[in-house]
């Protein structure tokens, strides 16, 4: 069993003698079992990536463990995903130069590092962003999904109507308890803001969800986009989804569509002053106005 890192850190930075470093990565989930480390010792990008780095930074046992900014599920891709390391400074000092290139050469070809930087001062992968923007991407055509896109489109064998979907979709928009779309996890809130849900078909037939918000609940996005195409091809009425979203709890005929077609695009973050409060702010348990918190 890998040694894990000696330190306690500070919500603030890192423990004193250590650099937090940020990584910029890409990833095609199609083989990993989500981001996050399993006990079952099932492959994961996070462990492949810490694998990596204690390798080209000749560790030894020892561990750096890796701060996302979003824990992409089983089967979900990402082009702009963010990480965070605290590596002590005397290896940082050691490798920054050559972390990039030695990470590309022991790294798999379905993961890449794109970008090595000390962060700056108040920086948190996961606690400093303002915004996710995933999109998924599905296909009605008749025929099915060209296959050289089939890891990434789901292909939908009804006519889809866009306007429809983005007529549905505003109801959603807003900071709401998104109960009704997520998988309820212990103690933790359901309450995000929904900042853009959109839809657009391009000329090659492939119809592309875009959705941001502060943060996303487990599930939230592939429910969305499940309740979405029945109103898409004419299963549900354009103010069904804004009725699930009102009455707060799962409703059957709502489905999780397939992990494949979602990717998550970008990560967004304030300006390097505001890092700090951001992550102090995004820590605090969320309610909705006119709610008390249960604790």
């Amino acid at each position: 069993m890998s040694e894990q890192v000696e330190y306690t850190e500070r919500r603030d930075g890192p423990a004193d003698g250590h650099v937090r470093v940020r990584l910029d990565l890409s990833y095609d989930g199609r083989e990993f079992s989500g981001w996050a480390k399993q006990a079952q010792g099932r492959r994961t990008v996070q462990g492949e990536i810490e694998d990596a780095l204690r390798t080209v930074t000749r560790s030894g046992e020892r561990t750096y463990e890796l701060t996302v900014a979003g824990r992409t599920d089983s089967g979900v891709h990402a082009r702009g995903q963010v990480a965070h390391v605290d590596l002590p400074v005397e290896v940082w000092a050691e490798h920054r130069e050559k972390l990039l290139r030695r990470l590309a050469g022991r790294l798999p070809h379905d993961v890449r590092v794109w970008r090595v930087a000390e962060a700056p001062t108040g920086f948190d992968a996961r606690f400093s962003a303002v915004w996710r923007r995933y999109a998924y991407r599905v296909t009605d055509h008749p025929g099915g999904v060209d296959p050289l896109l089939r890891g990434h489109v789901l292909w939908h064998d009804w006519r889809l109507d866009v306007d429809a979907m983005n007529a549905a979709s505003v109801a959603l928009l807003g900071e709401h308890d998104f109960a009704a779309y997520c998988k309820r996890r212990e103690g933790a809130t359901t309450i995000r803001t929904l900042q853009e849900l959109s839809w657009e078909r391009d000329g090659e037939g492939v119809v592309t969800a875009t959705v941001r918000a502060d943060a996303f609940c487990h599930n939230m996005v592939r429910s969305l986009v499940g309740a979405l195409l029945f109103v898409g091809d004419g299963h549900r009425p354009v103010e069904w989804p804004g009725k699930v979203l009102a009455a707060g709890v799962r409703d059957s005929a709502v489905h999780v569509v397939r992990p494949h077609g979602l990717t998550l695009e970008e990560v967004g973050y304030p300006a390097d002053e505001l890092l700090a409060a951001r992550n102090r702010e995004a820590r605090n348990r969320r309610t909705l106005p006119g709610t008390a918190c249960c604790g």
